[in-house]
C-alpha cells in the first residue's frame, strides 16, 4: 500500500517524462509515430491530476488514446505532408517527357535533352534519334529511361 501511494504520487512526473521523451523522439525522426505517444501521456498526465490513485486508468487511457490518435490521425497528416511535398532539382524529371538525341541501343548508354540539357540515357529497348521517351529513374547522373507509347 505504501509503495502505492508513493508510486501514486509521482504519476504527474512520470506521464511528464514520456510526454517530453516521446516528443524528443518525434522531433529526431519526423516520422508523426511518437507525436501521438505524447498526447496520450499528455492526456493521463491530466488524468493524473485529479485520479492520481487510480494508476491503472491513467494507463488503459494512455494505451488506448496513443493507438486511437496513432491509428486515426496519422494516415491523415501523412497524407496531407505528401500532397505538399515538392520535388526538386532531377527528382522533378522523373515521369517527364525527353527526346533522344543519341541513338540509345539495348543496355547500352545514348543521350536525350529534356528541359534544355543534355542527359546520358540507357533503356532496356533500342531507342532511336528523334524518339520521344519517358523517364522512368534516376541512377547518379544517368537516366533510365522507355519509349513514349
Amino acid at each position: 500500500m505504501f509503495l502505492d501511494i508513493a508510486i501514486a504520487d509521482y504519476m504527474i512526473f512520470i506521464w511528464f517524462g514520456i510526454f517530453i521523451l516521446a516528443g524528443v523522439i518525434e522531433a529526431m525522426t519526423m516520422d508523426l509515430s511518437s507525436i501521438w505517444f505524447s498526447a496520450g501521456a499528455f492526456i493521463s498526465m491530466l488524468i493524473s491530476i485529479f485520479f492520481k490513485d487510480l494508476i491503472w486508468l491513467q494507463v488503459i487511457v494512455f494505451i488506448a488514446g496513443s493507438v486511437i490518435l496513432l491509428l486515426s490521425l496519422r494516415p491523415l497528416f501523412k497524407k496531407y505532408m505528401t500532397r505538399n511535398e515538392i520535388r526538386t532539382n532531377a527528382s522533378s524529371l522523373i515521369g517527364k517527357e525527353a527526346i533522344c538525341i543519341k541513338s540509345i541501343l539495348d543496355n547500352q548508354w545514348g543521350e536525350v535533352k529534356i528541359q534544355g540539357k543534355i542527359w546520358t540515357a540507357i533503356s532496356n529497348e533500342n531507342i532511336y534519334e528523334n524518339e520521344h521517351v519517358i523517364v522512368l529513374a534516376i541512377t547518379g547522373v544517368k537516366l533510365q529511361v522507355k519509349k513514349k507509347k
